[in-house]
C-alpha cells in the first residue's frame, strides 16, 4: 500500500494528500483543476491527466469528489476504474455518497477480484488538515485491515461498521445529527444577538455545558468573525441531506428535523450561497 492514487484535491482532499506525502507514501493525483494542487505537486505529488492510468498503477486507490454521479462515472463506467485497476488492489470511495451505489461498487469490485471499501469520513478542513478525521467503513473486515495504516494517518476515529454501505448509512446518520444541530445554534446565536448580549461571551457560557457541541465549538467563531469560507460546501451538505431523505423514504422513516434543515439550506442557494460554507446558515435569519 505505498503506492497510492488519489482522485479529488479538494478542501479537504489537498489536506488528506499531504498528510500521505508527510508520512513517506507515494501519492499519485488527478484533480479536474490541475492549477488547484500545485502545491501539491511542488511538494512531492505525481500528477496525471488520465484518472483510469493512474488507478492501474497503484496498490490502493482513494477518491474523494463532490457527488455519487461522479462516483458511478468513475467507477462503473465503461473504461472506469474497476475495469482498469489490477486484481488484487483496493479503491476506497470516502466520498459522502449513496449506500446502494456503494453495494454496487462492491459488487463488482469482488468479481473483478478488487477489494471496495466505501469509508465517508467527518470533521470537515480542520480534520483533514490536523489528520484527525472520523472515518466510516463498511466493506469486508480484511480489506478494512490491510487499509487501516493509512486510515490511521487520516483520522483519529475509525471504526469499520459493517458490510458495503454501512459506512454510508453511518455517514446518514452523521449528517442528519449535524442537519438539526446547525438549525440549533444558529438560532441560538440569532437569539443572544436579538437580546443584546455579547455572543461571544455566551459562546464561552454554553459551549462547554450541556449545549456543546463540534458545531458550535468550531463553526459558530467563524460565524462571529464573518468566515463563511467553506470548510464543507453548503451544496454538499444539500446533497447529502437529500440522501438521507431518500434513504429514510425507502425505510419510511419521517424526518421532519432534516426535512426542515434541507429545505432552509436550499433557501440559502437559492440566494447564490452555495459555495459557502454550512456556517452560512445564519444568513438564513438575515
Amino acid at each position: 500500500m505505498q503506492e497510492i492514487g488519489f482522485i479529488g484535491t479538494g478542501v479537504m482532499g489537498k489536506s488528506m494528500v499531504q498528510n500521505l506525502l508527510d508520512n513517506g507514501y507515494v501519492v499519485h493525483i488527478y484533480t479536474r483543476t490541475k492549477e488547484k494542487a500545485t502545491s501539491l505537486i511542488e511538494n512531492g505529488a505525481i500528477w496525471h491527466d488520465n484518472p483510469a492510468k493512474l488507478a492501474g498503477l497503484v496498490d490502493l486507490l482513494i477518491t474523494m469528489v463532490g457527488y455519487p454521479t461522479d462516483v458511478e462515472e468513475l467507477y462503473l463506467s465503461e473504461g472506469g476504474f474497476l475495469e482498469t485497476m489490477r486484481k488484487g488492489t483496493v479503491a476506497v470511495d470516502m466520498t459522502t455518497s449513496s449506500p446502494e451505489l456503494a453495494k454496487a461498487i462492491y459488487k463488482e469490485g469482488k468479481a473483478a477480484e478488487i477489494g471496495v471499501l466505501d469509508a465517508p469520513v467527518s470533521g470537515g478542513d480542520v480534520g483533514a488538515q490536523n489528520g484527525t478525521l472520523s472515518i466510516m467503513i463498511g466493506g469486508d473486515p480484511e480489506v478494512f485491515e490491510r487499509v487501516r495504516p493509512v486510515f490511521e494517518v487520516l483520522g483519529e476515529n475509525i471504526v469499520f461498521q459493517g458490510e458495503a454501505g454501512s459506512g454510508q448509512h453511518t455517514k446518514m446518520v452523521n449528517q442528519i445529527a449535524i442537519a438539526s444541530n446547525m438549525v440549533g445554534v444558529t438560532e441560538a446565536i440569532v437569539y443572544a444577538e436579538k437580546a443584546g448580549l455579547d455572543p461571544e461571551k455566551v459562546l464561552k457560557s454554553i459551549a462547554s455545558g450541556a449545549a456543546g457541541s463540534w458545531s458550535l465549538s468550531n463553526l459558530i467563531p467563524r460565524v462571529l468573525k464573518d468566515d463563511f469560507s467553506p470548510g464543507f460546501f453548503i451544496k454538499h451538505f444539500i446533497k447529502d441531506m437529500r440522501i438521507a431523505l431518500d434513504e429514510a423514504k425507502k425505510m419510511e422513516l419521517d424526518l421532519p428535523g432534516l426535512a426542515l434543515a434541507e429545505k432552509m439550506y436550499q433557501t440559502l442557494a437559492d440566494r447564490g450561497l452555495s459555495e459557502k460554507g454550512t456556517q452560512a446558515l445564519i444568513k438564513y435569519y438575515q
